[in-house]
C-alpha cells in the first residue's frame, strides 16, 4: 500500500479506536488499537516495512521529547535519587538479571539477545503509570516514584537494548569498551541536547525581539526541535538521541515555565498540538504492533523448532519475571525508607505488587522492538527475531490486560487507565479522582465542588442574565442562545450522575415530553377540525409526533442508541421536507402552514405541560427543575422560529445574539471569581473554567472578525 494512504488509514484507525474505547470502557484503548490492527492486517493483507532510523526519529524522538516536557520537576525534585536509581539501576537489574532468566528459561534465545529483550521490555509507559498508580491510591512517595521513573527509564532503557543489540549483531562485547562508549553516547547525548535547545531558545527570543513571534512559527518551530536536536545528536555526534531530546524537552520545561505570562497564547497552543501529535503517533504504533502480530506470530506457529503454545507459555514467564523484579524493587525501597524512618508507609507485599503491575509497557518499547534487524554482521539470520518479535508483543498486551483486568479486582474499585495520547475529555482531566471527590490540592474544605459542578454554576448564571436582558425584540436570539446553554447544562448533569441517580431523572423528564407531545397532537387534531390547517400539513405534523412518541416509549422500556431507527427517521423527516419544498405552487402556503401549526403546538404543550403540573395527584416537586425549565425553553424557542414576521436581518440577529453572549460571559466569569472566593472551588479548577470562558469569548470574537470582512 501507497504510503499515503497507509497514513490516512493508520490515522483513521486511530480515531475509530477511541471511538470504540468511550463504548468498550473495560479495555485500554491500546489493546482496541492492536486488535484493529490485527484485523486490517488479516482482511487487508497490510504490512508495514520499517526501517530504524526512520522508525526511531519519527516516533521515539517526539514523543521522549514531550515526556521531558511533561516532567513534573517540583514533585519529583525531592525523590530524585530514587527515580534516578529506579530509572537507572532498575533499568540496569532488569537487563542483566532479566537477561540472564530469560536465556535460562528460554535456552533457544542466545544471551545477548536475551538481555537485549530484557532492556527493551524495562521502560514502562508513564501516563499508564500515573493512570493506574493514582486509581489504586498508592503512597505518595511510591506513586511519585514510579511516575518519575516511568519519564527517564525509556533512555536507560533504549541504550542498554542498543548495546546489547549490537554485541548480538556483531558477536563481540567488551566491557571496557561498551562502559566507554555508554558514557560518550551518554554525556554527549546530554550535551548536545541541553547545548541545542538553549540555542533554539536563543534564537526565539532574538527572533521575539525582532518582531517575528506569531504564534504558528513558534509552533511549527518547538514541533521540529526534537527532530532537529536527535538527527545531530545521532548523524553528526555519534551520541544518543535519545538522551538528547529527553534533556532538550527537560530543560524547555524549565525555561518556558519562566515565560508562560508573556506568551500564554502559544502556550496552550502548543500544548493543544502536541496533545494532537502524540495522539497519532501512540496509537499508531499500536496498531502497527497489530499489523506485525501475523508476521511475528506466523513465523512462530509455522517453525518447527518452536511450539506456538510453548511460545505463548515463553510470554507469560517473560512477564513473571519483569513483574518479580518490579515487585521486589518496590518492596526493597518500602523497606529501607521505613527503616530509615518509621512513620513512612510500612512495607506492604500488596503495594509492592500494585505498583509492579502498574508497569505497563507501551509505546517506545514497541518503537525499540521493531528495529531488530532482520540480518546479523556475517550475514546470517538474526537469532529468533520472530520469538523476540513474538515475546515483545505478547509481553506488552498481557502487561495491559493484567493492570486491566487485576489492579481494579486487587483495589476494589474502577480505575483510570491511559496511555500515551489517549483521548481524554478536559472534563475528566480535572476530575481524575471522579465528579465528588475534590482535587488532591483542594485542602481541608468538604464542601467544594467538582469541574463538572462548577460548570453547572456558572452556566444557570449564563441563563439567569440571557433571561434578564431578554426584550421582546431580541426574544429569538434569547432563547436560541438559552436552549444551547440549556443542552449543556443538561450533558453536565447527565455526565455527572450515576446510573442509579440518572433513571428517575430520565424517567421524569420523558414522562413531561410526553404530556407536552399530547398536547401537540390535540391542538394538531382541533386545526384540522376547525380547518385552520391543511390535511397534508396537519398529518406531516402529526406524523412527527408520532415518530418522537415511539423514540420516546423505546428509550423508556430499553437502554441504548437505537441508531438505526434513528437514521430512518431523519430520511423521513428530510422526505418529507423535501416533499413539502418540491410540492407544486402553493408550497410556500403548506411551509407557512407548518410553522402555523408548529407555533400553535409548542404553546399548546406548554400550556399542556402547566395543567399537567396543577393536578392534585402530580407532585410538581417530584420533577427535576432544569428538565422542566430545559423542555419550556424548548418549546418556546419554536414558537418565536416559527413567527411569521422574520423583518429582523441576519446582521441585527447575529449583533443581538454577540450582545447577548459577551453579557453572558460576564456573568460565568463573576460566578467564577463568586467560587473561588468562597472557597467552593480550588485553584486548579477556577483556571480550568476561566480557560474555557477565554477559548469562548475568543471564538466568538473570531466569528465577528469572520463577519465584519465578509
Amino acid at each position: 500500500m501507497p504510503i499515503i494512504e497507509l497514513v490516512i488509514l493508520l490515522a483513521c484507525l486511530v480515531l475509530l479506536s477511541n471511538v470504540l474505547s468511550h463504548y468498550l470502557v473495560a479495555i485500554p484503548v491500546s489493546l482496541i488499537q492492536v486488535g484493529l490492527g490485527l484485523g486490517v492486517a488479516l482482511l487487508l493483507n497490510i504490512q508495514v516495512n520499517l526501517q530504524t532510523d526512520w522508525f526511531m526519529l519519527v516516533f521515539i524522538a517526539p514523543m521522549l521529547y514531550n515526556d521531558g516536557r511533561q516532567f513534573p520537576k517540583q514533585e519529583l525534585w525531592e525523590l530524585r535519587g530514587a527515580i534516578f536509581a529506579n530509572a537507572i539501576v532498575l533499568v540496569f537489574i532488569t537487563t542483566i538479571l532479566g537477561g540472564f532468566l530469560i536465556h535460562v528459561l528460554i535456552p533457544s534465545i542466545p544471551l545477548a539477545v536475551s538481555i537485549a529483550l530484557a532492556a527493551i521490555l524495562s521502560p514502562t509507559d508513564p501516563v499508564a503509570v500515573q493512570s493506574i498508580s493514582e486509581g489504586v491510591k498508592l503512597p505518595k512517595e511510591i506513586l511519585h516514584l514510579v511516575s518519575g521513573e516511568s519519564l527517564i527509564n525509556d533512555a536507560s532503557g533504549l541504550i542498554g537494548f542498543k548495546y546489547a543489540l549490537a554485541a548480538a549483531v556483531t558477536g563481540s562485547f567488551v566491557l571496557s569498551q561498551a562502559v566507554g562508549d555508554f558514557f560518550y553516547i551518554s554525556l554527549v547525548g546530554l550535551a548536545v541536547g541541553l547545548a541545542l535547545i538553549t540555542l533554539i531558545q536563543v534564537v526565539r527570543d532574538i527572533l521575539r525581539r525582532e518582531g517575528i513571534n506569531d504564534t504558528v512559527f513558534n509552533v511549527v518551530l518547538q514541533i521540529l526541535t526534537p527532530f532537529a536536536i536527535y538527527f545531530v545528536a545521532e548523524e553528526w555526534f555519534h551520541a544518543s538521541g535519545v538522551v538528547a531530546v529527553v534533556a532538550a524537552g527537560v530543560l524547555s520545561h524549565i525555561q518556558n515555565s519562566h515565560a508562560d505570562e508573556d506568551t500564554p497564547e502559544l502556550r496552550l497552543v502548543t500544548e493543544k498540538v502536541w496533545n494532537v501529535i502524540v495522539y497519532l503517533l501512540n496509537g499508531i504504533v499500536f496498531l502497527i504492533l497489530g499489523i506485525e502480530l501475523p508476521v511475528a506470530t506466523q513465523a512462530t506457529i509455522k517453525g518447527s523448532h518452536t511450539n506456538t503454545f510453548h511460545a505463548i507459555f515463553d510470554v507469560l514467564i517473560v512477564w513473571a519475571i519483569l513483574l518479580l523484579i518490579r515487585v521486589a524493587w518496590t518492596y526493597v525501597y518500602m523497606l529501607f525508607n521505613w527503616l530509615r524512618d518509621h512513620n513512612k508507609s510500612k512495607p506492604s507485599l500488596r503495594i509492592a505488587t500494585l505498583s509492579g503491575l502498574s508497569g505497563v509497557r507501551g509505546a517506545i518499547t514497541m518503537a525499540g522492538v521493531f528495529t531488530i534487524p532482520t540480518v546479523i554482521a556475517s550475514g546470517g539470520a538474526f537469532p529468533e527475531r520472530a520469538l523476540v518479535l513474538f515475546i515483545a508483543a505478547g509481553v506488552i498486551i498481557v502487561s495491559l490486560v493484567a493492570a486491566a483486568g487485576i489492579l481494579p479486582l486487587m483495589a476494589s474499585r474502577s480505575l483510570p487507565f491511559m496511555t500515551r495520547g489517549s483521548s481524554l475529555d478536559d472534563d475528566d482531566a480535572v476530575l481524575a479522582n471522579g465528579p465528588d471527590e475534590p482535587d488532591e490540592d483542594a485542602g481541608d474544605q468538604p464542601d467544594q465542588i467538582g469541574y463538572k459542578q462548577a460548570r453547572i454554576y456558572v452556566l444557570q448564571l449564563a441563563v439567569q442574565n440571557i433571561e434578564e436582558h431578554r426584550r421582546p425584540e431580541n426574544q429569538r436570539a434569547a432563547y436560541d442562545l438559552i436552549l444551547d446553554q440549556q443542552f449543556q447544562i443538561r450533558r453536565l448533569e447527565v455526565a455527572s450522575q450515576t446510573a442509579d441517580q440518572l433513571a428517575p431523572m430520565l424517567t421524569d423528564e420523558m414522562q413531561l415530553r410526553l404530556v407536552a407531545l399530547t398536547g401537540e397532537r390535540q391542538a394538531v387534531e382541533e386545526m384540522l377540525a376547525n380547518k385552520e390547517t391543511s390535511k397534508l400539513a396537519a398529518q406531516a405534523y402529526l406524523r412527527r409526533i408520532d415518530h418522537r412518541e415511539q423514540r420516546l416509549e423505546r428509550a423508556t422500556h430499553r437502554a441504548g442508541l437505537p441508531t438505526l431507527r434513528s437514521l430512518r427517521v431523519l430520511v423521513y423527516r428530510w422526505m418529507q421536507d423535501l416533499r413539502l419544498w418540491l410540492s407544486p405552487a402553493d408550497s410556500d402556503k403548506l411551509r407557512a402552514e407548518q410553522l402555523e401549526i408548529q407555533r400553535v403546538a409548542s404553546k399548546a404543550a406548554i400550556k399542556a405541560l402547566s395543567q399537567y403540573l396543577k393536578q392534585t395527584t402530580v407532585d410538581e416537586q417530584q420533577f427535576d427543575r432544569q428538565a422542566l425549565y430545559h423542555l419550556i425553553v424548548h418549546y418556546r424557542n419554536r414558537i418565536e422560529s416559527a413567527k411569521a414576521d422574520h423583518s429582523l436581518s441576519r446582521a441585527d440577529y447575529e449583533r443581538q445574539l454577540q450582545t447577548l453572549r459577551i453579557k453572558s460571559l460576564g456573568a460565568e466569569r463573576a460566578g467564577v471569581q463568586h467560587l473561588l472566593e468562597s472557597g467552593r472551588i480550588n485553584l486548579r479548577t477556577a483556571a480550568k473554567l476561566r480557560q474555557f470562558i477565554n477559548y469562548s469569548e475568543n471564538l466568538l470574537m473570531l466569528n465577528d472578525i469572520d463577519a465584519n470582512d465578509e
